[in-house]
C-alpha cells in the first residue's frame, strides 16, 4: 500500500448545499474495502465566500476534497496547480491534498463519463446529441471529444447558451452545431444522447422516444429513473445513469487522495444505491 495511505487521513465534500451527497457514503465504503482504517470522508457546507478560509484552516491531516458546485471555479486561483483535464473545462471537482502542503486540482467527472460509457460497452460514437448547456454540458463535450468521431448536436434555451457550447466545442476540438429546444425531440435518435439538464426538464419528452432507441446517458441519479430513462428502457435502449458517472468519478477521487492504484468500483456503486433506497 502506498506510504500516504498507511496512516488516518481526512477528506470531505464542499459545496452548497450539500446534503444531498452521496459521496460520503461512496467514499466510505472504499475505505473499508480498502482496509484504511482512520482514514474519514465528511461533508460541509461551504460556498465560495467561505472557501478560502476553509482551505487556509486545513491541516497535515487532509488527504483530498471533493467539490460540487458553486466551488468548481471559485477553487482554481487558490490551487498551486490543476491538470489539463481540469483547465479544458475551468472546472476542478477533486483537490489532492500533498504533505508538502502543495494543493493540486483536477477533473474526474470528464474521464467518469468516458468510463461509465466504456463500463456499458459505449468506446466510440459516430455522433451524439446533448440536452442541455450547462456545467455538465460543457463535460460531456469534453468527454465526447475522446470518443465521438463526427458532430454533436446541443439542444439549447437561448442564443447566449447556445454561442457558449459553440465556443465550448472549439476549444475542445469538437464540431459543435446547436438547435433550439423546441427541436429536443430530434436529438433522441441520435446514437448517444446526453442529458444534463436538472430534474423534470426532459420529461416531456418520453413520449418521442423512438421506437429503438440506441444509448441514453441521463446523469441525473435522483429521481431514478427519471421519465425519459424508464421510457427509453422500455423501448430496449441501453441507459446509462448518474449514479454510474458519480461512482466512477468517485473511484478516481479515491485513488488520487488515497494513493492507491485500484478503488472498488463494485463496494462503492453499492454504497450509492443503498444509500438512495434509504431516501
Amino acid at each position: 500500500m502506498p506510504a500516504r495511505a498507511t496512516d488516518g487521513r481526512r477528506a470531505a465534500v464542499l459545496g452548497s448545499p450539500i446534503a444531498h451527497s452521496l459521496s460520503p457514503a461512496l467514499h466510505r465504503a472504499a475505505y473499508a474495502e480498502l482496509g484504511l482504517q482512520g482514514w474519514t470522508y465528511d461533508r460541509f457546507d461551504v460556498d465560495e465566500e467561505a472557501l478560502p478560509g476553509f482551505l487556509e484552516r486545513l491541516g497535515p491531516e487532509w488527504a483530498g476534497l471533493s467539490l460540487t458546485m458553486p466551488l468548481k471555479r471559485a477553487v482554481i486561483p487558490l490551487l498551486d496547480g490543476i491538470s489539463g483535464t481540469a483547465a479544458s473545462v475551468d472546472a476542478v471537482n477533486t483537490v489532492v491534498l500533498h504533505q508538502d502542503g502543495r494543493r493540486t486540482g483536477d477533473n474526474t467527472d470528464i474521464p467518469g463519463m468516458v468510463a461509465a460509457l466504456r463500463e456499458h460497452g459505449i468506446e466510440k460514437a459516430e455522433s451524439a446529441a446533448i440536452l442541455g448547456a450547462g456545467a455538465t454540458a460543457s463535460s460531456a463535450l469534453a468527454a465526447l471529444a475522446r470518443i465521438c468521431t463526427g458532430e454533436v448536436v446541443a439542444y439549447v434555451r437561448s442564443e447566449a447558451r447556445a454561442a457558449e457550447m459553440r465556443q465550448w466545442g472549439e476549444r475542445l476540438g469538437v464540431a459543435v452545431r446547436t438547435a433550439d429546444w423546441s427541436d429536443a425531440a430530434e436529438a433522441l435518435r441520435a446514437p448517444l444522447v446526453i442529458a444534463t439538464t436538472p430534474a423534470g426538464t426532459t420529461d416531456a419528452l418520453s413520449g418521442a422516444v423512438p421506437e429503438r432507441p440506441a444509448t441514453l446517458f441521463d446523469v441525473l441519479y435522483e429521481p431514478w429513473p427519471t421519465e425519459l430513462a424508464a421510457r427509453w428502457s422500455a423501448h430496449g435502449g441501453a441507459v446509462v445513469g448518474g449514479l454510474d458517472l458519480l461512482v466512477h468519478q468517485a473511484v478516481l477521487q479515491v485513488e488520487q487522495m488515497t494513493g492507491c492504484a485500484s478503488a472498488p468500483l463494485g463496494a462503492m456503486r453499492q454504497a450509492g444505491e443503498d444509500a438512495l433506497a434509504a431516501r
